[in-house]
């Protein structure tokens, strides 16, 4: 009865992890499927999260089912150490180690399926945040991009801007230091000639005399060219 009931777990332990195995094979193939969606026209039957749902339920289901198996194993090695069977005992150790054994594979099958479920799914899962990050990225480039086109162009407006205020800053400070240098030439000009005209005051006097006389013979040879010219007039009419 106990190795009846052994062979009928053990049968849906294999039904059960083919249909796992299945699961784990197109889940990595719904995957690929949906990342080149855009190249291929193929829509997978399930999303992620109902196969992870799956997964789930058939992961519990195996997992009872192991234990079951595991129970009924324990409960023929008690028959087999008991004293009522001293002449089967070899064959029926022989049969308890068979299913042991399928016991063994299977649990090993098991954990190595789920765990390359795991595997592909966190790698999944990661690239999907990955791509996902990306097209945000391409996504807001775009408007990135014209801001900070946007803000070179105002920046080099206002380095233009600041430099046309300074080139008229050194305009004027360049104006106003010829402007102090003149104005300081006029004055020493000016002080050299009062200097000048203090030191040498009869030189002055002596000009204004020069220039009196001048003028009294600017008179004088007027005063005789328009007499001449009258009595040469009267001369000629008469």
């Amino acid at each position: 009865d106990l190795r009846k009931q052994a062979r009928q777990l053990e049968n849906e332990l294999d039904l059960k992890l083919v249909s796992f195995s299945k699961l784990c094979t197109s889940y990595s193939s719904t995957r690929d499927g949906r990342r080149d969606r855009y190249s291929s026209d193929t829509t997978p039957l399930l999303n992620g999260s109902s196969q992870d749902r799956m997964f789930e339920t058939m992961a519990v289901e195996i997992e009872q089912l192991l234990g079951k198996l595991t129970g009924i194993n324990d409960k023929m090695a008690e028959y087999t150490n008991s004293a009522g069977v001293p002449s089967l005992n070899a064959a029926l150790m022989h049969t308890l180690q068979r299913h042991r054994d399928i016991l063994q594979d299977y649990t090993h099958e098991f954990h190595k399926t789920k765990a390359n479920f795991l595997a592909i799914r966190e790698r999944e899962n990661l690239l999907g945040s990955v791509r996902k990050d990306i097209e945000s990225y391409k996504s807001g480039s775009g408007v990135n991009n014209r801001r900070t086109e946007l803000f070179l162009k105002e920046h080099e407006h206002l380095r233009n801007s600041d430099r046309l205020i300074e080139e008229t800053i050194s305009i004027a400070m360049a104006t106003k230091e010829n402007m102090t240098s003149q104005r300081g030439m006029l004055k020493s000009i000016q002080s050299k000639m009062n200097t000048l005209a203090n030191h040498f005051p009869a030189v002055n006097s002596l000009i204004q005399r020069i220039n009196l006389r001048k003028r009294r013979d600017s008179l004088i040879l007027g005063s005789v060219i328009g007499v001449c010219t009258i009595l040469l007039l009267l001369y000629a009419f008469h």
